[in-house]
């Protein structure tokens, strides 16, 4: 009999179980870049959260040929498009906790979404990226593809011997043998899917002076300075503002081919060969990729409609950065600036909800950093940064709505932070330019 399966957002359907969550990942994983060939173990540590004879899982275009299960028997397993089914013997109490392991292998592909496109992984002229941000998780690894299910992971990759391999977190081991090396990567602080990543290329290592540690992966031949070689400062001046950087290292990997936009992942950003600029629209998006490690990745969303807590914060740090590095404009210059773009636009739909063929756009990312500013304006300087700072410290980790943020920013300030801002969230009509 056909059962539906689940979908645990609905800006994005076909991805997501609530029916259970994943504690640890740990894959284990060969790459052949001659015909793209990926071969891999994944281990997944389940803790089942509703009674289920079912775990469904996200895999793309990949093929399962082992699967094992401690904790609990199989009566089958299946593939069912881009979702791999688990058939256990019979319903299990919440709380069971699983361990299941799965071989799988194949020619791993970019997925597709009808809002979003092409994510995931991508072959390079020499390499490969994973853009994963928000469907591309299941091109390369099986996983509970949710944007509110954390977990640790270690990855470990082994590569062509000239091949660097950087995923997120800390480099725990690298091994070599005579035509590869084998490296492992481990992220030990909770991790949504979309955030995790794999980079594959011939790069050099440039080690930035700061703690915590922060290194930039390029080309051999890559020019750093009056870009990359910004990032120390940029740390510096960010744990200033927002607390304590969140995680043990970061790490920004520039491949030799070009890309359009920057990618996100958690401890972890990439960037194309363009961005080896000083120019401001190049520097900026440094900067916002930094800022995304306090704000989208240590604190993520719980559901996909509040994306503004991601990309407003960190459009809004790209301003903060220009006014501190005496760029082409102060934060509220800014602010105004983008205010008399967007003002006449017509909109149906609200930031606190855009839907999900909206939810990337750019007014999202600037009125998401006007809503910051009516705040910083409203309360002041010292309030504002402290309400910054305290949301990381309180909910690194975690996963946050709107509402979660409007409650914490009123008991921080004790302002009707709610009042203030509705008309920034949930009107469709831009409002004036909020005045101090």
């Amino acid at each position: 009999m056909f059962q539906h399966l689940p979908s645990a957002d609905p800006y994005l359907d076909g991805h997501g179980d609530r029916s259970y969550g994943v504690d640890h990942y740990d894959l284990d994983l060969a790459y052949v870049p001659d015909g793209n060939r990926l071969r891999g173990t994944a281990r997944l540590d389940l803790v089942l959260h509703e009674e289920t004879a079912r775990i469904v899982l996200d895999l793309a275009r990949l093929t399962v040929d082992k699967v094992r299960l401690e904790g609990a028997r199989i009566r089958k397993w299946s593939t069912r498009g881009d979702r791999f089914v688990v058939q256990l013997d019979r319903e299990h109490p919440a709380g069971t906790q699983l361990g299941l392991t799965l071989g799988y292998g194949g020619t791993p592909q970019p997925t597709v979404d009808r809002h979003h496109g092409d994510a995931g992984w991508e072959e390079l002229e020499d390499g490969v990226i994973v853009a994963a941000q928000p469907h591309g998780a299941p091109s390369w690894f099986p996983c509970n593809d949710r944007v509110d299910d954390k977990a640790s992971y270690r990855i470990t990759m082994s590569a062509p011997a000239g091949y660097t391999v950087v995923a997120n977190g800390l480099l725990v081991d690298r091994r070599r043998s005579a035509s590869s090396e084998t490296w492992t990567w481990l992220m030990d602080q909770p991790m949504a899917p979309y955030l995790a990543t794999m980079q594959i290329g011939r790069y050099r290592a440039t080690e930035h002076a700061t703690e915590p540690p922060l290194v930039t992966f390029a080309p051999s031949d890559a020019d750093l300075s009056g870009s990359f070689d910004q990032q120390a400062a940029m740390m510096h001046y960010f744990e200033h503002v927002f607390g304590p950087y969140p995680f043990e290292s970061y790490t920004a990997v520039v491949t030799d081919d070009e890309l359009e936009i920057p990618l996100e992942s958690q401890s972890l950003s990439t960037f194309g060969r363009n961005f080896l600029s000083t120019d401001w629209s190049r520097v900026r998006l440094i900067a916002h990729e930094l800022a995304h490690q306090w704000f989208g990745n240590a604190v993520t969303y719980a559901r996909m409609q509040d994306i503004w807590l991601h990309e407003g914060f960190a459009c809004y740090s790209e301003w903060l950065w220009s006014e501190e590095s005496d760029g082409p404009h102060s934060c509220d210059e800014w602010a105004r600036h983008h205010h008399d773009k967007l003002d006449g636009l017509d909109l149906d739909v609200t930031l606190a909800d855009p839907g999900a063929e909206q939810m990337f756009d750019d007014w999202v990312y600037k009125r998401g950093a006007l809503t910051l500013h009516a705040l910083r304006l409203h309360v002041g300087d010292a309030a504002f940064f402290d309400v910054l700072r305290g949301w990381v410290a309180e909910h690194a980790g975690g996963s946050v709505t709107t509402e979660d943020f409007l409650a914490f920013a009123a008991e921080r300030t004790g302002e009707d932070v709610a009042t203030l801002l509705h008309p920034w969230l949930y009107d469709a009509a831009l409002p004036p330019y909020p005045e101090d």
